[in-house]
């Protein structure tokens, strides 16, 4: 059996499609689609059904990349191994992540410079993306995993803090308790116009009096600071102008929901290299991650 023939069709399975695995081995399609016939020919069996959306395994195919998977995890490991200075790595990384997560921002630059050689594409959205179909290696979230198939790693959880002005309180007074939010105008994040605007205090839920709504937190963010209204910052983008008393915390007493971050990626059983190096690089620069989204919290 042809070894590098056998090595693409892994890649195949992996990728979701041939012309996915074709980018990403850098071969071009038809020479890639003409090694899986010739293996597919050589074993006489069929080991993929084509059509316009992907691939798809057959019950003989299946079987080949159980089996096949494994040898190549080992070779994968192998080789991870014996190389001594992964500065080395070469390639593309494929990165989705939320809009406005500015810790992550620290952790690419900080990867980059520990990994040169690695070309991060990064996509920031906020929208729920096909991480197969859009080619996307692994992906941050913030919330609920809505992609099932994904394989999903926990890394950290944080709350909103909702935050005004010194001079917007002095105007309005402290609330007391979040029915007291009415008299002030505030400002939501939503990432549709068509969302009732609802902030979930403590066991309370308030609906505030929305002046704006969008999906931008440095928007909120500087028109805090501008004292036009109140709003709910991430910690990581509160933390300093509470430091600096240019914003002050309101009603700690009634928390905002958590949320939880994760990185989610395609359940290949045997990430590339590339990938499995950014999770570990990930994992060892998670304390600064959580320091930062935890100085809000603690003010």
């Amino acid at each position: 059996m042809d070894l590098n023939a056998t090595h693409m069709f892994v890649a195949v399975v992996q990728a979701g499609s041939l012309s996915a695995a074709a980018s990403r081995l850098g071969i071009p399609l038809p020479t890639l689609s003409r090694r899986i016939r010739e293996l597919e020919r050589q074993l006489k069996v069929q080991l993929l059904e084509r059509s316009a959306r992907g691939t798809k395994l057959t019950d003989a195919g299946t079987r080949l990349y159980e089996h096949a998977s494994r040898g190549i995890e080992a070779l994968l490991d192998a080789e991870h191994a014996v190389v001594s200075d992964q500065a080395r790595l070469k390639g593309r990384l494929r990165l989705s992540l939320p809009q406005t997560f500015e810790p992550w921002w620290d952790l690419l630059a900080a990867f980059q410079r520990r990994y040169p050689d690695i070309q991060v594409y990064v996509y920031s959205t906020e929208r729920r993306m096909d991480l197969i179909e859009d080619g996307i290696d692994v992906a941050l979230r913030v919330g609920a995993i809505v992609h099932e198939a994904m394989v999903a790693r926990r890394v950290l959880s944080f709350r909103n803090i909702l935050v005004a002005s010194p001079k917007l309180v002095e105007r309005f007074g402290m609330p007391e308790e979040p029915v007291a939010l009415h008299r002030f105008p505030c400002a939501v994040w939503a990432s549709r116009i068509d969302v009732p605007a609802r902030w979930e205090l403590g066991e309370q839920v308030v609906e505030p009096k929305a002046v704006l709504s969008t999906n931008d937190y440095h928007h909120l963010c500087r028109r805090a600071l501008s004292g036009d209204i109140v709003t709910e910052l991430p910690p990581f983008l509160a933390a300093a102008p509470i430091r600096e008393k240019h914003l002050v915390p309101l009603l700690p007493q009634y928390p905002l929901p958590e949320w939880s971050i994760n990185l989610i990626y395609p359940p290949h059983r045997h990430p590339s290299t590339i990938v499995r190096t950014y999770l570990d690089f990930c994992r060892s620069y998670l304390p600064k991650i959580v320091q930062a989204c935890e100085i809000g919290a603690a003010v």
